[in-house]
């Protein structure tokens, strides 16, 4: 079956589920299959492949980039396919199903990575690099990386390509949000050094317990403005 072929059926399996009333957890299951056929059984995905996990991930990230794949801040032909006439409603929908999800993660996938590069993706991650105004991860995405609820995305549990890839879309505008793209300002600071030792270091790193992004930030202020927390605080 050809791709687009593919999308076409599971697009429709999609939205004519999506008429009728989802009578549990099994009406909801059905209802995704469009988004486990890529992102994996239960939403699990692995870290070695290409699509990220999204079991788990906050809710109010996961209608973000819902809404932004629909809305054209997001390019991937396939997303944009899928969802371009989904309601705001069933974007919640499908955002808090995948969120409620509390499923153990994979072990990451060995990295052999000189250790100089380890140790340069682990600054930037734990320290940032204050010279440049490049601002640690941790200081939006968790002391743990693990998200922080309900906007920000964990780090951990994804693969070196997928982080590389998206850190890549965001320098090219391939990967936008709301206004201030705050993402979008950091990831341009970074060099292709950089990039590759933050997905080096992070995809080697197991996730602490179950996942679960923190309840609140652990900050007084963030680094900078971002929009994507904004923009899903006044929803």
């Amino acid at each position: 079956m050809g791709m687009l072929r593919l999308l076409l059926v599971l697009y429709l399996s999609l939205l004519a589920s999506g008429a009728q009333a989802a009578s549990a957890d099994e009406g909801m299951a059905a209802r995704v299959l469009a988004c486990t056929a890529c992102h994996g059984k239960e939403g699990r995905a692995t870290p070695s492949g290409y699509f990220p996990r999204i079991a788990g991930k906050p809710a109010g990230y996961l209608y973000q980039q819902l809404l932004n794949f629909r809305d054209g801040r997001r390019s991937y032909p396939q997303m944009s396919y899928l969802l371009e006439h989904l309601t705001d409603d069933y974007l919640h929908e499908i955002a808090g199903y995948f969120a409620a999800l509390d499923l153990p993660y994979a072990t990451p996938t060995n990295v052999t990575a000189p250790a100089a590069l380890l140790q340069r993706g682990q600054q930037l991650v734990r320290e940032g690099d204050a010279d440049r105004k490049i601002p640690a991860c941790v200081q939006c995405h968790g002391q743990a990386m693990t998200g922080v609820a309900p906007f920000v995305p964990g780090l951990l549990g994804l693969s070196r390509d997928y982080v590389s890839s998206q850190l890549g879309a965001w320098q090219a505008g391939q990967r936008r949000t709301q206004s201030p793209d705050c993402m979008a300002r950091i990831a341009r600071q970074l060099t292709a050094g950089d990039v590759n030792a933050v997905a080096v270091w992070l995809a080697a790193q197991p996730v602490p317990g179950r996942g679960r992004a923190a309840p609140a930030f652990q900050v007084k202020e963030l680094p900078m403005p971002c929009g994507s927390i904004n923009a899903g605080a006044q929803q």
